[in-house]
């Protein structure tokens, strides 16, 4: 078998590649759904890359202080 996949890192290819074969299964034959679910990978992981904010250095950290 083989998988392209684009984007991301290592483990987040692997993921992905790991969630397509579970639904490519699931298609195939139902009887592998109940399994799967179980075991989280018919899960997409949801988590995205927090967009960066104005008056600040990154989505989160903000411009470093400086006292005097």
């Amino acid at each position: 078998m083989s998988v392209k996949v684009e984007g991301g890192g290592h483990h987040g290819q692997a993921e992905a590649i790991q969630h397509g074969i579970a639904r490519a299964l699931v298609e195939w034959d139902e009887d592998f759904k109940p399994t799967l679910k179980a075991k989280g990978y018919l899960t997409r992981d949801s988590r995205k890359k927090e967009r960066k904010k104005y008056g600040k250095r990154k989505a989160r950290r903000s411009k470093q202080w400086r006292k005097r």
